[in-house]
């Protein structure tokens, strides 16, 4: 700031406090921004984590897309529902059918999820040292978890192709069917299933896999 001094010429002074305030502010440092950015794992990257211990035994974390998510917590209603949906499915497949309960699926390169419920070809030991990648059928028991089941996993099952996807859904007492995979921009990951059906306690429907199985719905409801 220059202070005016007796007979100064008082457009000199304006002048001057101009300059000094332009001055300031061209040495003033510019603010830096950031984008704030998330961390995608990788399939690989995400089973040497397990591998170093980094997750314990039964930890209920999933790779989704890059996403490592934390499972829906399982109460009774949930578990009796996988229970009893994969003693219904193990029925209506029969011996050449594999049916898994919360195993991992190696859909792609950066997903590995594990849905409550799979059914997959062959026997358990076609499976020592790979994950399946391909369910005949897949299954989520759904009650918190409902709106990721339908957009963010059912957008990455449909991505991979699965055919025959099936939410339990425990809050309406229904069962939701989800097929004819289908390319859509706005879906989450780029996919999602055209054709979506809602079949009540008393409904029931097969599998398309198991076409000559007729499942009544009731029967996997907790």
């Amino acid at each position: 700031m220059f202070p005016m001094r007796r007979g100064e010429d008082p457009a000199r002074v304006s002048a001057q406090r101009q300059l000094t305030r332009s001055r300031g502010a061209d040495t003033m440092p510019a603010m830096a921004t950031y984008e704030t950015r998330t961390r995608r794992w990788t399939r690989i990257e995400y089973e040497k984590l397990i591998d170093l211990g980094i997750f314990q035994p039964g930890e209920p974390i999933e790779l989704i897309g890059g996403e490592l998510m934390v499972a829906e917590p399982q109460g009774a209603a949930h578990y009796t529902a996988i229970w009893k949906t994969a003693k219904v499915l193990e029925a209506a497949f029969g011996p050449r059918w594999v049916v898994r309960t919360q195993g991992p699926i190696g859909l792609d390169e950066e997903s590995e999820p594990e849905p409550d419920v799979a059914v997959v070809p062959g026997s358990a030991d076609d499976y020592r040292s790979a994950h399946p990648s391909r369910p005949a059928l897949t299954v989520e028991v759904s009650e918190s978890s409902l709106g990721s089941d339908r957009e963010r996993k059912g957008s990455v099952y449909a991505r991979a192709g699965l055919r025959d996807y099936w939410i339990l859904n425990l809050e309406e007492g229904v069962l939701e069917v989800y097929r004819e995979p289908a390319a859509d921009p706005s879906a989450l990951f780029g996919w999602r299933y055209a054709r979506r059906q809602v079949f009540n306690a008393s409904a029931r429907v097969s599998p398309l896999a198991a076409p000559d199985a007729s499942i009544r719905v009731g029967d996997l409801l907790p």
